[in-house]
């Protein structure tokens, strides 16, 4: 453990010590919120000095076991007790470092996934339900909740575009790495000579707050029109200015909502897209002063990037970011998506050390 990284768990474990002291002063316990707001704190550190207190017993240990390989007739034993006592350091000691990487704020809060066919005609609508089934089942493994608040069918099924909400604690931490371009390689059903066609999807995830539209959206720049819906849904729908369509002039962001049948429900879905549309830009722009290579695994949600390949011929997936290839395409479409988010997170979290390190 270098020192800077050191001299920062010092200062966090006097920082803990200090709160500990804090908590059983009578001004405070009176205080609510100061007293919620230190116990909170206690809580997020209390795991971390844990192992900052192992790690320093495992120190002494190692100091005393050097003292006892100059000894002839325990120098056997000693150099054992030596490996193992510096294997569980090692170990401890990555643990404490992914405790203090930085935290994402956004990472524990519920996002919206907008899928959207890109290149390929109609295999690229049929692709897109593919990805929105994917995103459903691991949803479904994760216990969360989804909603979907627009969608445009495509005419030989899948989906022109769709855009849901996952409820969850955790979920856009889980699900930001998957903005981006995502490409499927297979032969389409519409195929008559058995050629391979590539086709081309964008995902973009937008984390959501709670109340995250009179945080972010200024209605006086909003221009927002009536207007009948199209779709399917009934006389009702059909006959009256239910749909809601709102621009954000200064982004010239701009939003369709016409799947409810009250017009008051179509306008808060579409507040609710538009305002996840803006808090994200801001959010890249964010992105631009970290490394590149955590621009790269984040990506933009833009057509240009290519985050995978989905090749079905051989079962394979290729994550391009970080040159992973897995021969388990049936199962990460069953939802098994974890295959492919645990790798890339590990490998954001072995940039952000990196960058701690320096």
């Amino acid at each position: 453990m270098n020192n800077s990284m050191l001299n920062k768990l010092k200062s966090l474990h006097n920082r803990y010590k200090e709160i500990e002291v804090m908590l059983s002063d009578k001004n405070i316990i009176s205080n609510y919120k100061k007293f919620k707001d230190l116990s909170k704190e206690h809580l997020k550190l209390s795991e971390l000095m844990q192992y900052f207190s192992e790690w320093e017993k495992l120190e002494i240990d190692i100091k005393n076991i050097y003292s006892l390989l100059e000894d002839e007739e325990m120098y056997s034993i000693a150099k054992k007790e030596l490996y193992l006592v510096k294997s569980k350091k090692r170990i401890l000691e990555e643990k404490i470092k992914v405790l203090l990487l930085p935290k994402d704020l956004e990472d524990e809060n519920s996002c919206l996934i907008e899928i959207r066919s890109a290149t390929g005609g109609d295999e690229s609508s049929i692709f897109a339900g593919d990805l929105f089934k994917m995103y459903t089942r691991y949803v479904e493994f994760c216990m969360w909740k989804l909603e979907i608040l627009s969608i445009s069918e495509g005419e030989k099924g899948g989906f022109k575009e769709i855009i849901v909400k996952i409820t969850g604690k955790g979920a856009c931490g889980r699900f930001k790495f998957e903005s981006g371009g995502h490409r499927v390689q297979r032969v389409p059903e519409t195929e008559s000579q058995g050629r391979i066609h590539t086709s081309t999807c964008t995902v973009a995830v937008m984390p959501f707050r709670p109340q995250m539209e009179k945080e972010e959206i200024n209605l006086s720049d909003l221009k927002i029109d009536t207007f009948r819906s199209s779709g399917a849904g009934g006389q009702h729908v059909n006959t009256t200015d239910s749909a809601i369509r709102i621009t954000h002039i200064p982004s010239g962001n701009v939003v369709e909502c016409q799947d409810e049948r009250s017009q008051h429900k179509n306008k808060a879905k579409a507040l609710s897209i538009l305002s996840a549309r803006v808090h994200s830009e801001k959010m890249k722009k964010n992105h631009k002063e970290n490394s590149s290579m955590r621009r790269l695994l984040l990506g933009s949600g833009e057509r240009s990037d290519r985050n995978r390949t989905y090749n079905f011929p051989q079962n394979r997936v290729t994550d391009h970011r970080i040159n992973l290839t897995i021969y388990r395409l049936d199962e990460i479409l069953q939802g098994k998506l974890d295959l492919l988010i645990q790798p890339i997170t590990q490998e954001y979290q072995a940039d952000l050390l990196a960058s701690l390190s320096e």
